[in-house]
Formats: structure tokens, sequence, C-alpha cells
């Protein structure tokens, strides 16, 4: 028998600096057809076999805490949903619990707030992550492109190698033929005021682009200075998050963002419309805006080591190709 398979009864495996964890360990029943109950603080067991199983199946402790049973797991809202099933009301806590996660529609809502709440408690404290996968070595952008990563040219592992939870800083530099035509040019007020990509007509523009990791969580944020001539610098922020495999997205003022799907298709990189969505507590809802907006779609070539060339599109449906971009990029450092 191994000494995984000698754990009987229910694990819970939780964040011991995290007050609500914590929390939850003082208050947790469960009912006695699971056996007893006990409780493994990760950052104290990093040797235990429980904890080297959780990271071989990939279940990061610093998204939500695990509970194993019978050779079971449960991670983040589903371990939560587990003990809301399986816990007994004997205390406030587990009832209000109960009432959070009776279902997995009102635990798909709810978790979210949960997280974002243990990790601003954990920041407040000035807590480190745990970080039991090992994910400040990794880049983002290497569970987005999966197994066609190690098959990148080096320009392109390059440009995607920021790691995060980190202050990595990766810049490019080169220059753009910028084009914008009506419909989308007649809305350049608004494109300004929602941050997004800069409308107007112009080509060699000089563009650096400074991608940053952050420090907190793993998004990917992209600082974009376009120098055109004559004009104020037009500066455009966003911040990319995977969703999931390889689809991501990107979010831009007031939370709006683009959703694409990542690929690499042996010879260049594909980033493909996925439609648009507002980001609302935690959660991501979709929005019809391709009928306003039009789609977004772009293509990255390898040229040599250390330079790529980009080509941006949006195409309406009834106008055609609104708006594009295309140039040559260098990485700097």
């Amino acid at each position: 028998m191994s000494a995984l398979e000698e754990k009987s009864g229910v694990w819970f495996v939780y964040d011991g600096d995290c007050q609500i964890c914590t929390l939850a360990t003082e208050a947790l029943r469960i009912k006695q057809q699971f056996g007893s109950l006990h409780v493994l603080n990760a950052r104290e067991a990093n040797e235990d076999p429980l904890i080297n199983e959780i990271n071989r199946q990939g279940l990061d402790l610093d998204e939500g805490m695990v509970i194993y049973v019978d050779g079971q797991f449960y991670h983040g809202k589903d371990a939560l949903k587990f003990i809301a099933k399986y816990g007994e009301a004997k205390n406030t806590f587990m009832s209000v619990f109960k009432g959070l996660y009776w279902s997995d529609s009102v635990a798909r809502f709810t978790y979210p707030w949960m997280r974002g709440m243990r990790n601003w408690l954990l920041r407040r404290r000035k807590v480190g992550r745990i970080d039991n996968l090992n994910l400040r070595k990794e880049p983002i952008f290497k569970s987005i492109f999966g197994d066609d990563w190690d098959s990148l040219p080096p320009v392109m592992r390059k440009h995607y190698a920021n790691c995060p939870y980190s202050e990595e800083v990766t810049t490019v530099e080169g220059k753009l033929d910028v084009f914008c035509k009506p419909p989308l040019l007649w809305l350049s007020p608004i494109m300004k005021l929602l941050g997004q990509i800069p409308t107007f007509n112009e080509n060699n523009v000089p563009v650096t682009v400074r991608f940053e990791s952050d420090l907190n969580s793993k998004a990917f944020h992209f600082n974009r200075r376009f120098l055109i001539p004559a004009r104020k610098p037009y500066v455009f922020h966003s911040r990319m998050l995977q969703i999931k495999d390889n689809e991501v997205i990107e979010i831009m003022r007031f939370r709006l963002g683009w959703k694409m799907q990542y690929s690499w298709d042996g010879e260049k990189v594909v980033l493909a419309h996925r439609g648009y969505a507002i980001q609302l507590f935690g959660h991501f809802i979709p929005l019809p805006l391709t009928i306003l907006m039009g789609a977004g779609n772009a293509v990255e070539f390898p040229v040599d080591d250390n330079t790529f060339d980009m080509e941006v599109s949006i195409t309406h449906p009834w106008w055609g190709e609104i708006y594009g971009y295309k140039g040559r990029f260098e990485v700097a450092e």
C-alpha cells in the first residue's frame, strides 16, 4: 500500500496563512460516513505524499484548497461544494457556507469572490504565494501554447518569455503602418475613451511595447506607445489573462475585453477572434459587440532570432476590413 492509499477519511489541504481557510478548518465538521477529518497546512507539509500528488496533478493551491477522500481530489470550488454537501451545519460558518455552495451554479458565481477576498487578505498582510507548482519559473504563455511551446522559434519564446508573479519586462520596438476606415473611424472619440486601439491613418509609426509581468497575478501587461508625427504620443495599455487552455482575454479600460485563441500553426502565431466580454465580479460576461466593432484577428511571423512581423485586422460583417496595422518588431531586451 502506498503512502497516499494509507490516508483514510477526509483530508483538507489548505493555506495556513489564509484567514478564511483557517476559519474553515476550525469550523468544518464532516458527516461520520466519511470517517475522521484531517487538516494539512500546505505551507508546512510540502514534502507530504499528498502534496506531491497534488503537484503532480497540477492543482494550484494558490487558486483554491483541496479535499482528498477515497482516492478523489476536489479543488477550488469543487472542494467547497464537497464541504457544503457533506459538512454538518453545526455552527454559523457552516450554515452560511452551505448557503453559498449548495449548487454548481451558485458555486461558480460566488467562488471568484471568495478567492479574490483570500488573495486580497494575503497581499494586505504581505504574505507570499505557496507556489506549489513553481509557476514563477515557467513562462505565462507556456501553458497557453501547450505542447507547441517547444516548437516555437527563438524569437517567439523571447517575445513570450515573461514569467508570472514577477517584475519581468520584455521590450520590443518597431514601426507600424496603421489604417482605419468608417464606421470604426467615426467611433474614434469612443475608442479613445475606452482605452482602445488608436484610430488613425499613418505609415511608419514608431512603436515601443513593454510586456510586463504582475507580482500578484498571472496577468501579462501590454504597454504600447505610438509616436505619431506632430501628435501627442498615444499610449495604449491592456492586460491579458488566460481563461482556459489556449483561450485568452485581453482586458482594456472599463474592464472591456477581447477574447481570442492562441495557436502555432508551424509557420506563425495565430490569434483568432472569440468575441467580446466585460469583467464583472470575477466573471467574464459575453457582449454582442462583434456586430458593432467587428472581429479582430492577428498573426505573428518569425523573421530571425530577434525579429518578427505582426499583422492585426478587424473585419466587420457588413463593411469588410475596417482596421489594421502591420509592421516589424525587434526584441530589444
